[in-house]
């Protein structure tokens, strides 16, 4: 994704850092939080947290290291104040709001709210796997342009005689965040603050598909991924007896070959045979660590990606703990649209973040996606990340990124390292936190 590639040249330049040194105190403090250095200006006796004021406010591993990018902030959340703290690189002082986290003054105020902290538990809980009518994985609700296009205005009051401040192509998707009444019709509020007429949108309808959670480790499973899967009462390809849904589960309890075709047997001993070919299925199978994540004697956290059979298994060490249908790059080995082999750590994790192709002018179609949601980068800008526009998971069909469902995206964004912190938007990993290993193959 090609605005996606912006924001790693941004980041990649930021996290240029090594966390060995110490935290930055001068000298230990008797009193309670927030901290501050003697002979400084206290901290306002009614301070009780930190309010970014502007978006993506930047959060850094250490006060006065600009090259120390941590993550990024949320505009409107309310960050715990630790310490304040004088250094280069800020006109104020530099606010400690977390572990290795520290944010400038001058993007930030300080609130009498209350900051909003989880326990650590419910900091790295994982999410529910089952959809409901109002939980389909997503963190907002998802429009496309209608086949006219679309408009944006940043003030509604004046949206029938002002110009557009948006022009949005048939297909352009845009995170939905509030609706209002104006000008005898519904208006929807996007994330970016623009107002667009809720006719001129079609309502995405993303997949409810979701991968397993592995009681015991056990990949004794697949998933129907053709579209007409044929059922046969003998391991060979003969007359069909039937035939199975595309996502749905099957356990695998045999395997033979005959002649070119693979099949294998998805029914009990007890029950009437029924076979399949193993080409209308996506199997997930078991991998050993690579050596980044530990190897076999490690208990580190890490995930497999098999570009073959289009699925990814996350483990525990040597253990596999959940494992689901992604989508990969539809380019040839060493393309544009190619998921590469190759095993990597991530290397930032965002909440939602724009990904289109609109620098392609040779492009023969455009796309243009506000807030995709749960990206995690990997390896430079190809990303693991939920996707609503499609629902084609057990097949290739991405522009090079790891499709995945809203409800594994969002899982897995909160299984990887680094943890994003309440209030951010973006976390980048540390020596403390390193990112999740991810190997593809």
């Amino acid at each position: 994704m090609h605005s996606a590639r912006l924001l790693l040249v941004t980041l990649s330049a930021a996290f240029a850092l090594s966390f060995s040194d110490a935290p930055a105190h001068a000298e230990p403090y008797d009193e309670l939080p927030p901290w501050a250095e003697n002979g400084d200006l206290p901290v306002p006796s009614w301070a009780r947290s930190v309010a970014p004021n502007r978006a993506d406010a930047a959060i850094y591993a250490r006060p006065g290291r600009l090259d120390a990018r941590r993550g990024s902030a949320q505009l409107g959340a309310r960050l715990p104040l630790y310490a304040t703290l004088r250094a280069n690189g800020c006109q104020g002082r530099w606010l400690e709001v977390g572990p290795l986290a520290w944010i400038c003054s001058d993007v930030a105020d300080y609130s009498a709210d209350d900051p909003v902290t989880p326990s650590l538990h419910a900091a790295h809980a994982l999410p529910s796997l089952d959809a409901t009518p109002d939980d389909d994985g997503l963190p907002y609700r998802y429009y496309f342009a209608g086949p006219d296009g679309a408009s944006g205005f940043m003030n509604l009051e004046t949206a029938l005689d002002d110009a557009p401040d948006l022009d949005l192509e048939p297909g352009f998707a845009v995170a939905i965040v509030g609706e209002q009444s104006a000008h005898g019709e519904t208006w929807g509020k996007t994330k970016k603050g623009r107002w667009i007429a809720m006719r001129e949108l079609i309502a995405a309808r993303p997949s409810t598909f979701h991968g397993e959670l592995l009681a015991g480790g056990a990949l004794d499973f697949a998933w129907i991924s053709a579209d007409n899967a044929k059922t046969f009462a003998e391991p060979k390809p003969g007359k069909p007896t039937g035939s199975r849904a595309r996502f749905e589960r099957v356990t695998i309890y045999e395997k033979e070959t005959a002649k070119s075709d693979v099949m294998l047997r998805v029914s009990e001993d007890s029950a009437p045979a029924v076979w399949m070919r193993a080409r209308d299925l996506s199997r997930p199978t078991i991998s050993t660590p690579p050596v980044e994540a530990g190897g076999e004697t490690s208990k580190e956290r890490w995930m497999d990606v098999d570009l073959t059979q289009q699925t990814l298994v996350a483990y525990e060490g040597t253990t596999p703990v959940f494992a689901t249908l992604v989508s990969t790059g539809r380019g040839p080995a060493g393309s544009d649209f190619a998921t590469n082999v190759g095993t990597h750590r991530l290397w930032v994790k965002i909440f939602t973040t724009k990904m289109d192709n609109l620098d392609q002018e040779d492009a023969t179609h455009h796309y243009d996606l506000e807030d995709v949601p749960y990206v995690q980068f990997f390896d430079k800008a190809i990303a693991l990340h939920g996707a609503f526009w499609h629902g084609d998971f057990g097949h290739v069909h991405s522009h090079g990124c790891v499709n995945l469902s809203p409800l594994d995206a969002r899982w897995l964004f909160a299984f990887t390292e680094p943890h994003l912190p309440l209030g951010w938007i973006a976390v980048l990993p540390t020596k403390l936190e390193p990112g999740t290993v991810i190997r593809v193959r």
